[in-house]
Parts: structure tokens; C-alpha cells; sequence
């Protein structure tokens, strides 16, 4: 199953580039000029790897994306004054531009960003340099979902709560006993299992209070764990977001959650993206009324001269789940 990923750039970008001091060149231009033996610096703005697979000829690298990019610009360029093209990717990608920026920002005069990156300059006909210059990599720009089961990593996944009152937080961890995710001809299902006896405490830590709390949340005024030992959710749907992204929300989750014994469907946005053993990861931040599964301790709903012992009904959820890649299949993306 394939979604196609979201095409970054457009007419925003375009406006963008009217804005700045610096000059828009073409491949054609940029060829030409190497060919006349102008004196030009040309950066590439990839990380290093994609720089040691191919780049322009006689380029030097400086990846955009790490913070010691000024510095490394200044390293390779003393005179304000020289003449400096950077490239990135491809139209799609701001990398060549946000060097532009920022390397106008160090005080540069003569500052170039090549229209369409690589991909323009290969478009064009022109040679590369690097060791795998024949190997393109084309970036991913897609959601691809593999038929199959993939079991949680329960070890690397963890769910932390925040719980808020008037005068301040607490929050804390919760740990997956088992889960699994089940893809069957493009539909995405599975259920996680909680451990409620997991339940911890971060801000406390080392507190006299922190067992005191703990105690409280185990307590049938909150989860009741003596008896509900266990939490579950299980997917109903999960179905892609228009435009989907690797770096925001990309899919809409349905599902069911038990707990205390209650069962409530709850729908939330989740970030999926692949990992390299073949497994995927899925975060996802929401919010959660607890009193919809019987947590009514301190809420004001129900309650009244609550007094120091409000409690807010929100509790915020940050969820990071890993699945492991199934045997045989060398790589997974969601």
C-alpha cells in the first residue's frame, strides 16, 4: 500500500525567493560559468554521505542541517567578498536556499542558490563527481505499508502522562506489556496492552512524596490497578492525512480504550516513519478526559469544596511506540 508524500515548496517558496538578497542561478548559467574558470566556491548543503555519493564537480560540503554549518562556511570562505552558488536536492527542498540565508546573515556580498539542485543539474545533462555517481537516490516521499504483523519492541516503546492542578504538575511513565501491529491488504489494525502496574513517577523522583503519589494513582480514587492491573487499546482505523509528511501527523487514529474496566474510543494524530532494521516508530501527543473511564477523583464535575484537592480532568498523553520489522522483509515504511 502506497501514499504519496506531500511535495514541499510551491508558490510560497517562490515569493520567498523575491524576498532575498540573494541571486537565483540556473544549471545553464552555473555550467557555464565552471567551464569559463570563474572564480566561484560551490558548496553542497547535503548531509556528508549524500555529498561523498555524487556532487557538482569541485564542490565542497557544508550540510545545512548542522549547527556547525556557519562555521564551516567561514572555514572555506575567509573574503566576504568571493563569490559563493549552494545547492541542495531539488525544487522540492529548501536546503539551498536556507544556506543562502544564512550565509548572507555572516555578512557574505556575492551570495548565488542554484534553482532545482541536483536534480536540476542532472535534468540538465551535466557530469557529477563521487564515488556512487551512476546510484541515485531518490528521497522518499512516500508511506509504503508492507502486509503483515509487526510485534512492539516493549522495551524501546513508553507512554509518558502529565496530570496538572491549579498549583502544579506531576508526571511520569507507563510501560507496554505486549502489542502488536497487523497490516492486511492496506488496513492497519492492532492492540497494545498496558501495564498499570508500571506506572511511575518523573518530577518526584526521590521525593519522601514520590511513593505517596504513586500509592494515590494506584489507589481506586485514580486507575484502581489492584483490581485493573491492566490497560488496553486496540486500533479501530488508522487512515493517512492528506499530504502526508515524515515530520508532522500522518495519519488519523480510531480506536478503543479500556481502562478501569470502561471502554471509550479516543481519536488521535500519530507521526509513523520507518526504521532502519525494517521497524517503524509512531508518536503521538494528545489529551485524554479521564473521567470518561470513571477517573472522577478531584474533578469539580463531580465534586464539590474540592479545595487543594483539585484536579484537572485532562491528562496529556506523549506516546512513542516501536515495532520491530518482520523476518524477511528488509525494510517497512508506514
Amino acid at each position: 500500500m502506497v501514499y504519496r508524500g506531500k511535495q514541499h515548496g510551491g508558490n510560497g517558496r517562490l515569493n520567498m525567493e523575491k524576498a532575498k538578497n540573494y541571486v537565483i542561478t540556473t544549471p545553464e548559467e552555473l555550467h557555464e560559468r565552471i567551464r569559463g574558470g570563474s572564480n566561484i566556491i560551490l558548496i553542497d548543503t547535503l548531509p556528508g554521505e549524500q555529498f561523498d555519493k555524487r556532487h557538482l564537480p569541485g564542490a565542497r560540503n557544508a550540510c545545512v542541517f548542522e549547527v556547525t554549518f556557519p562555521d564551516r562556511v567561514k572555514e572555506m570562505v575567509a573574503d566576504k567578498n568571493q563569490e559563493i552558488v549552494l545547492y541542495g536536492s531539488s525544487e522540492k527542498s529548501m536546503d539551498a536556499f536556507t544556506a543562502a540565508e544564512k550565509v548572507l546573515r555572516l555578512g557574505y556580498q556575492k551570495v548565488y542558490a542554484l534553482k532545482g539542485g541536483i536534480a536540476a543539474w542532472q535534468e540538465a545533462g551535466y557530469p557529477f563527481e563521487g564515488v556512487h555517481v551512476q546510484e541515485v537516490e531518490i528521497p522518499e516521499d512516500r508511506l509504503r505499508i508492507e502486509d503483515g504483523t509487526y510485534k512492539v519492541n516493549t522495551d524501546e516503546s513508553i507512554i509518558e502522562w502529565t496530570g496538572r492542578n491549579p498549583n502544579t504538575k506531576h508526571y511520569g511513565t507507563l510501560r507496554l506489556s505486549k502489542g502488536e501491529i497487523t497490516v492486511k491488504e492496506g488496513i492497519i489494525g492492532g492492540s497494545f496492552e498496558i501495564d498499570m502496574e508500571s506506572i511511575k513517577n518523573t518530577d518526584l523522583e526521590g521525593d519522601e512524596l514520590e511513593p505517596v503519589l504513586i500509592s494515590h494513582l494506584k489507589s481506586d480514587d485514580f486507575f484502581f490497578v489492584k483490581i485493573f492491573p491492566k490497560a488496553s487499546f486496540k486500533i479501530k482505523t488508522a487512515t493517512p492525512v492528506k499530504e502526508p509528511s515524515f515530520s508532522a501527523p500522518n495519519f488519523k487514529v480510531k480506536g478503543t480504550l479500556e481502562l478501569r474496566g470502561i471502554k471509550k474510543g479516543i481519536t488521535f494524530p500519530a507521526t509513523v516513519n520507518s526504521l532502519p532494521d525494517g521497524g517503524a516508530t509512531v508518536e503521538a501527543h494528545f489529551d485524554v478526559d479521564r473521567t470518561r473511564w470513571g477517573v472522577i477523583y478531584g474533578s469539580s464535575r463531580f465534586f464539590e469544596h474540592l479545595g487543594m484537592h483539585l484536579v484537572f480532568d485532562l491528562i496529556s498523553i506523549q506516546l512513542r511506540i516501536v515495532v520491530k520489522g518482520r523476518e524477511g522483509v528488509k525494510k517497512v515504511t508506514l
